[in-house]
């Protein structure tokens, strides 16, 4: 989970920050003021071209993580070593491929985090 959080601050930083915001301001009605931002986040978070190569080229790795988060369910934290591997794939995928209007705004969030 904090690994898929960590992607999306990079390639969703806009969305999640709105969103974010959007709940700080309202506390007690949050839920129902903020719906529509969520959806936002959500379908950045699953339809960005960025992060769907990310997940195209890092499958494996995350298979893995997910696999050690099953099998060690008391202890997620042994699963470190996981996602420090697929943080280190999604940093290396060429996103080259990936549409030149995203790569330029992408390049300029990655600065930010």
């Amino acid at each position: 989970m904090q690994a898929a959080m960590e992607i999306s601050a990079k390639y969703c930083y806009k969305e999640l920050e709105t969103y974010g915001s959007c709940v700080a301001s309202n506390p007690t009605s949050w839920q129902h003021k903020c719906h529509d931002l969520k959806l936002k986040v959500s379908q950045c978070t699953s339809s960005h071209p960025v992060i769907q190569k990310i997940r195209e080229d890092c499958s494996t790795e995350f298979e893995k993580f997910e696999q050690c988060l099953k099998e060690n369910l008391t202890s997620p934290t042994s699963c470190s070593p996981h996602v420090t591997r697929f943080l280190g794939c999604a940093d290396s995928v060429d996103l080259s491929s990936v549409d030149a209007r995203y790569s330029g705004r992408e390049s300029m969030l990655l600065d930010a985090v």
